[in-house]
């Protein structure tokens, strides 16, 4: 019984976490559909929101390169470019 018990409840707390997702709204800008498109593929968008009030330029750069090299992100070096510097202009420390 178990066996079945788990997968559906793993289902329902998963696609109810998802559908939170769409409350995320981030800023309007160029970039903003890249960051979207390749960040929101493996976390939360929210995630972005939490950090931004630590992180400027260099380190929201950091942030994507560990992102690519660390934890295996697809994630071109054009694409790359254009979410760093999405981030740095709508949500990076002064």
């Amino acid at each position: 019984m178990w066996k079945f018990v788990l997968p559906v409840v793993v289902l329902v707390t998963a696609t109810g976490a998802r559908a939170d997702e769409t409350a995320i709204k981030l800023k309007d800008g160029p970039g903003r559909d890249v960051v979207m498109n390749n960040c929101a593929a493996c976390h939360s968008l929210d995630y972005i929101q939490m950090n931004s009030p630590f992180l400027d330029q260099k380190l929201w750069e950091a942030e994507v390169t560990k992102m690519i090299k660390v934890f295996g992100a697809p994630v071109d070096d054009s694409d790359a470019k254009a979410i760093v510097d999405y981030l740095s202009r709508s949500y990076g420390r002064p």
